[in-house]
């Protein structure tokens, strides 16, 4: 899957999206806080998340009922990969490494992160793989 990056507006409409799963731009402009953006502004943004390949939609006579095509998840896991490439050569232990030492986490954090991490081991000993599928 290969999508570009998001602006914070395009980001804020797959927000509603994710919440709604299938929305008209209607449905998508009332979750907004007030003062709220124009239709036409929303229904453009939808469009260009179309051409991203974000969202997709269903056709009803004039009427687009969009849903998203990519998760919540996945979205995440894009921008996870892009910021790793970007600022750590691509490089986990990097990362790890940077965040372990230059970030406010407490002790408590840290041992609450090395439990998460050794319990997900664990669990691919279990499974006799590494994970990387």
């Amino acid at each position: 899957m290969k999508t570009k990056e998001l602006t914070k507006a395009e980001e804020q409409v797959m927000e509603y999206l994710w919440k709604l799963e299938r929305a008209f731009v209607r449905d998508i402009l009332e979750l907004f806080p007030e003062p709220k953006p124009a239709y036409t502004t929303v229904s453009t943004i939808v469009r260009i998340l179309e051409q991203k390949g974000m969202v997709s939609h269903t056709a009803y006579g004039k009427n687009h009922q969009y849903y998203p095509v990519v998760s919540r998840r996945d979205y995440a896991r894009l921008g996870f990969k892009h910021v790793l490439s970007k600022h750590f050569n691509s490089s986990v232990k990097r990362f790890a490494s940077f965040f372990a030492a230059d970030s406010n986490l407490s002790l408590t954090e840290l041992e609450e992160m090395k439990a998460m991490l050794e319990e997900e081991i664990s669990k691919r000993k279990e499974e006799g793989g590494d994970g990387n599928s």
